[in-house]
């Protein structure tokens, strides 16, 4: 009777969930402020294909992309990122969990993204100035246990950006939930990112933030040292005019299988990796903008000791000049 009662609060967990992010995620258009919000912050996830909701690690830089994620973080774990992205920006995160009675966790982590120096000019062209351009966005994370398996987590953000004269805020928030079966080392995950919207817009009209539905999926292959790893992502958006900006009407397999990425690890031992990642979408946009080397692809490797953890990846989000991504965690309970 009591596992009847655990699974009839789960299902009713999962549907809300589902009404919730559907309903929300629908009513958000295409176009949207705070895209520096869809930039990955792990390396790890970087390294298999930028986005990773269903990876079950003790690394805190994984649940900063779905907070349900937090349970599998150790206690007193502090975790640094550093991205280069386009040429003269680069994005940084750091991130600091807790563990809460026996069931759950709560985080704090900020991110920053600085565009350098820009010239400030006017219409006729002159150059009155200079102005750095920056986004940033401080969060709060809590991820409790429902049961055995499965697990939920929730993230409220504050967005800010600030463009010369021009500022913008926003409040948000990250849903998540994650089934993990220990014994087959199966993970299934749902998460609806950037819920919310502007509380002060850039000019007279409001934007809409970058929502998105997402499910994911990771499997080991049996014995082998392999682990698989599939992500669906703007599962809210399955027209042409919806999803691209290229102006390239598709036909409607395409647009299905860029809503995809696939990653693969080799789990070299206990404490290394390194792993694999192709994201459909990045393939098609950069072979579009005349990039066809490594377009779509990512890699990256990392270490993971008792209380410290590091990885770098490798990916190209932009023609002018490739990505990488560094991530640091320390963790300050566990015994020697």
């Amino acid at each position: 009777m009591n596992i009847l009662n655990k699974m009839k609060r789960l299902t009713s967990y999962i549907f809300c969930y589902l009404l919730l992010s559907s309903a929300i995620c629908n009513a958000q258009e295409s176009g949207s402020v705070f895209n520096f919000l869809n930039l990955p912050v792990s390396s790890h996830s970087t390294a298999l294909g930028g986005k990773n909701i269903s990876l079950v690690e003790d690394d805190i830089s994984l649940a900063l992309q779905n907070p349900a994620l937090l349970t599998g973080v150790s206690d007193k774990t502090i975790g640094f990122s550093f991205m280069t992205y386009m040429q003269g920006c680069n994005t940084a995160a750091a991130a600091y969990s807790q563990q809460v009675g026996k069931y759950g966790n709560w985080g704090v982590h900020a991110r920053f993204v600085g565009y350098g120096s820009t010239d400030e000019t006017l219409l006729s062209g002159e150059v009155v100035g200079n102005f750095k351009p920056l986004d940033l966005c401080l969060a709060g994370q809590y991820s409790h246990l429902l049961s055995e398996r499965w697990a939920g987590g929730v993230t409220a953000k504050f967005i800010y950006s600030h463009y010369g004269p021009y500022t913008s805020c926003a409040l948000a928030t990250d849903l998540g939930l994650n089934y993990y079966d220990e014994d087959l080392d199966l993970s299934l995950s749902l998460a609806a990112r950037n819920l919310g919207g502007q509380i002060k817009s850039f000019g007279n009209k409001r934007d809409h933030l970058p929502a998105d539905l997402e499910i994911g999926f990771t499997k080991s292959l049996g014995h082998a040292p392999i682990r698989i790893s599939l992500t669906m992502v703007d599962l809210t958006r399955w027209t042409s005019d919806d999803y691209f900006t290229t102006g390239k009407k598709l036909k409607s397999g395409s647009i299905f299988i860029n809503h995809f990425l696939l990653g693969a690890e080799y789990l070299i031992s206990d404490n290394y990796y390194i792993g694999l990642g192709y994201n459909f979408r990045r393939g098609y946009e950069m072979t579009a903008a005349g990039s066809s080397h490594a377009a779509g692809f990512s890699f990256g490797g990392g270490v993971n000791l008792k209380r410290l953890k590091f990885g770098v990846a490798y990916a190209k989000y932009h023609v002018s000049a490739p990505t990488l991504a560094f991530t640091l965690a320390y963790n300050f309970a566990k015994e020697q």
